[in-house]
């Protein structure tokens, strides 16, 4: 179906410009005519170049690295668009940065993620529309709707196709049992756990694997992986409980610092990731496997603008 004379408008920043004209493709309309650059002072600039008035605009950025940068970006995107009439603005937002700041662990920490939360509001958007936020209380921290798209069914379905035999699916902590839960549902495979504690950021020690697993094939899924350094140590710890191949998995791939050379050297089959985050600026393992979100989040947008319920895109 096309939206080629509709009222609904598709914008990107500079984060995500390879997904955004893959979700305009899936939709069947051109991206708008927009660009942001800075001035030689680092100020950002955002230059519409056609009307939005009365119009459904969708703002497709994520915020990932550099995270400040690129969420200014958006925020300067945003009130233009306010600026220029357009009916609703809509960000989306496949990885949402600062996420994981999402509550005071210490004193006198601050809750980055309320405070991202407050500044889309406060630039004027309508809705959020982000992949697997990584503490789902995050959608409280806005008063406007916010829809939470899951990566599950992509990667679940991936794996499906593969037909591996035996499958058991780890959680590498507690914190992603609900996320682990889903995928061995959607897999028909069983659960285990790896405890582990986290005595200061990223850095992990594996206390103890809950759950049969030797012999199996184990999938291991998070919803980020970072530095690679949970993912690597939970892969370690599984095959010296004897699991027979390990693949992992994940909605957002950050992989920054020594990443790509950990997961290099592990003994991870193969690493499945999504595209929230580019990867095509850097020089990935040959182990990790790009998998798109483009599909299901246009069929989020068009059914936004047709004012449809999305529910079922929550799972499927």
């Amino acid at each position: 179906m096309s939206y080629a004379d509709s009222k609904l408008k598709l914008f990107t920043c500079n984060a995500s410009p390879e997904l955004a004209k893959e979700i305009a493709d899936v939709i069947g309309i051109p991206l708008g005519d927009s660009k942001v650059e800075t001035f030689s002072d680092g100020e950002i600039q955002v230059l519409l170049n056609e009307s939005v008035r009365g119009s459904d605009v969708f703002v497709i950025q994520s915020t990932c690295a550099p995270v400040n940068d690129h969420l200014m970006e958006v925020l300067v995107m945003v009130d233009a668009l306010k600026r220029a009439s357009a009916k609703t603005i809509n960000v989306v937002m496949p990885y949402y940065g600062y996420a994981r700041q999402d509550r005071k662990a210490r004193s006198r920490d601050p809750i980055t993620a309320k405070l991202v939360a407050n500044l889309i509001e406060t630039a004027g958007a309508h809705r959020l529309i982000a992949m697997d936020l990584h503490a789902t209380q995050i959608q409280g921290f806005f008063d406007i709707p916010v829809d939470q798209l899951l990566g599950v069914p992509i990667l679940g379905q991936y794996f499906k196709s593969k037909q591996l035999d035996d499958i058991v699916v780890v959680s590498p902590d507690h914190g992603g049992v609900v996320r682990a839960r889903k995928m061995a549902d959607y897999l028909a495979a069983p659960l285990a756990i790896i405890d582990k504690r986290r005595p200061e950021p990223n850095v992990v020690e594996v206390m103890n694997i809950i759950g049969e697993v030797e012999g199996k094939t184990a999938i291991l899924i998070d919803d980020i992986i970072d530095t690679a350094g949970t993912i690597v140590l939970a892969a370690n710890a599984l095959k010296e409980k004897g699991v027979k191949d390990v693949y992992a998995c994940c909605t957002h791939p950050v992989l920054s610092g020594p990443a790509m050379q950990r997961i290099d050297e592990s003994p991870l089959k193969e690493v499945v990731v999504t595209n929230t985050i580019p990867l095509e600026k850097r020089s990935p393992s040959s182990k990790i496997n790009v998998l798109s979100v483009a599909p299901l989040m246009g069929e989020a947008i068009i059914r936004i603008h047709e004012e449809l319920s999305i529910s079922k895109l929550f799972e499927s």
